[in-house]
Parts: structure tokens; sequence; C-alpha cells
């Protein structure tokens, strides 16, 4: 493990380097790739130094173990059983630490959430989904905004995009991609009943211009009149974009903004993300395969969470996280449960680790 850090700490301060020379300076892409490089190695390199001050104080004491006088003697050796305390939980800091870091975890994010089975009361669900984590994102200081929505006549979503733009924003939201199921009694139930519905989440990693280019020639954009529900909400003029990527058959459409051109922006952003997903999970089939399985098709049968109202339960099926605190959840606490999803992967990867 050790060797392993020696090597980090000498790529850091070469890092360190190439970011103050004016040539990398002036290539944009070359200074990105490095300073985020060199970010990502920064609290390795800063606690391998505050383990080794730690052991550098041991050492220190532990002259102290043969002094003449048994009262410094006593408090060396106490000193010493608290610092090897601290070495020990700085070790498996740094263990975590050196687990091969997902380069996403710093990026932004566009989060998409669609109504699944259920009608009507997926589509509230969705809506609810959308709040949950607007509010989450405003406990972190996180700013949001909507790309893309599709509103039913009762206030649901039968689907919804938003950027999310923070501090690792990807490193915190990217374990909430799958089927989210809702077991409560929809408003329009007369009998009471509780019902079943399910909303899909999708968490892409926003690309940036210099990590996705995309050929004008590959693009067919259309621009139509926008439709609404009436009244005030429509276009009287041809300002929603669809844009068809041609090799791929991926279409986003977008017609938010009454500005033909905020929608095109709008939806390129959309389009750039999807395709950079696309392209990462090309290149790890294994990746590509557990994201189908996760994702699936919003079937109510699928899920990895599950949101009981009658019993104010909330469910994480995937590591059988049961918590009886389904207000908070919705209101955006979300921390009591993407905090021991984050523990219990970083668990699961250490078990598979060489050190």
């Amino acid at each position: 493990m050790f060797s392993k850090i020696k090597e980090i700490e000498e790529r850091y301060h070469e890092l360190e380097g190439n970011l103050s020379r004016p040539d990398i300076i002036q290539d944009q892409k070359a200074y990105l790739e490095y300073a985020r490089e060199h970010s990502m190695l920064a609290p390795i390199v800063k606690t391998y130094k505050k383990y080794e001050a730690i052991k550098a104080e041991i050492d220190s004491n532990r002259s102290l173990l043969y002094d003449s006088d048994p009262e410094i003697k006593k408090l060396a050796e106490e000193e010493i059983e608290l610092l090897q305390s601290n070495l020990s939980d700085i070790e498996k800091e740094m263990k975590l630490l050196l687990l091969p870091k997902d380069p996403n975890d710093t990026k932004n994010i566009l989060l998409e959430i669609r109504a699944g089975t259920g009608g009507e009361e997926a589509a509230l669900f969705a809506a609810d989904l959308f709040r949950m984590y607007s509010r989450y994102a405003e406990s972190k200081s996180w700013k949001t905004e909507i790309l893309s929505q599709n509103i039913t006549g009762k206030g649901g979503f039968k689907e919804i995009i938003l950027l999310i733009e923070g501090k690792m924003v990807y490193s915190r939201l990217k374990y909430e991609s799958g089927v989210h199921r809702v077991q409560r009694v929809p408003e329009t139930e007369a009998q009471g009943r509780i019902h079943t519905s399910a909303v899909t989440v999708a968490v892409l990693p926003e690309a940036e211009d210099i990590e996705v280019e995309i050929d004008p020639e590959d693009l067919r954009i259309d621009v139509y009149r926008a439709s609404g529900h009436g009244g005030q909400h429509v276009n009287v003029t041809d300002s929603a974009v669809r844009i068809i990527h041609l090799p791929t058959g991926l279409v986003v459409t977008c017609q938010d903004e009454k500005s033909q051109h905020k929608n095109k922006a709008k939806a390129m952003k959309v389009l750039k993300s999807r395709l950079l997903d696309l392209r990462q999970n090309e290149q790890n089939s294994k990746i590509s395969e557990e994201r189908k399985n996760l994702v699936g098709s919003g079937d109510r049968s699928e899920r990895i969470r599950t949101y009981n109202f009658p019993q104010g339960r909330v469910t994480d099926h995937r590591i059988g996280l049961t918590l009886y605190k389904l207000d908070n959840i919705m209101e955006g606490d979300l921390d009591i449960i993407t905090d021991p999803l984050i523990t219990y992967f970083q668990t699961e990867a250490l078990k598979t680790s060489s050190f």
C-alpha cells in the first residue's frame, strides 16, 4: 500500500508542476485533465502526510519510555496507545482513498425521472421524487435547473430532466438510478385501496464539451410549435426543438423555453450526456448490463427502493435497509439512505482490493 502511496505522491507533485506550465494553461483540455487528477490525488497525499506526522509523534514518545520518571513513562505509554488508535483509523481511511475512483464522481448530473407503471399515480409520484431531489439539492447548496418536462393534467410528470450542479453531485446520487416503487392510496381511489406504481430514475454524469464532440452532419433538428394544456401555456411560434442523433437513434426534445435557441441548447446538453453515458457503457459491457438490470422497464415488479406510505416506511432492497422515516426522506433528508449505500459499496470494493 505504501509503495503505491509514494508513487501517488510523486505524481501529485508532478501534476503541480504541469499545472503551472504556460503551454498546459493554454491547452484547456490538458489543463482540465491535469486539474481533475490533481484534485483526486490531493486527499490521499494529505491523509498520508497526517499518517507520517502521527508516526513521527509515536517515535518521539517511544524515546520517553526509557525515562527515569515513572509518571513521564506512563504518560508516554498512554499517548502512544491513543496515537496507535488514530494511526489505525487513518490506515483504514487511506485504503478507502486508494480504491479505484469513479472519474464521474466530481461531475454535475442530469437526473431523469420518468413515470412507469401506474398511470397518473406514477406521474404524481414522479413529481414527488422531483420535489425530494430538489429539496436534497437545496440542503447541499447545489444549483438545479429544469432542462425538460412533460406535465400531466393533474400536475404530475410523465418525464422531467433536471440538471444538478455542485460539489461531488454524482458521487452522492449515482446510486439513485433504478426503479422506485410507491405503495399508497391514490387521491382518486374512492374505496381506499392501496395501489402500487413505479417510477424510473436515471443519473447521468454531465458531459463536458471537450468530452463529447458531435458532428453536425450526424444531427437532424426539427422545430415545431410547443404543446400545452391550453391558454397562455401554448406557444404561438415554432420554439420547440427535437434533436435526433442519426448514428445512435437517440432522440431529445425540449419545449420549456419560449426561445428556440434556448431549447436547442438545453436539448444538446441532454444529448451530450446521454452520448457520454452510452459511450462509457459500451466501453464496459459489465457496467452496461448492470445499468440495464438496475433501471429496467419501469414495471412494478422491478425495484431498488419501495416507499410505503400507509406504514411510513422506505426500504432500499439492495442493502436491506428499512427506515420508518418516510416523511423526512420525502422532504429531502436523503443522507440517511445515501450514506449507508456509499459505505456498503465501498466495503464491497475493499473486499476485492489487494490492500
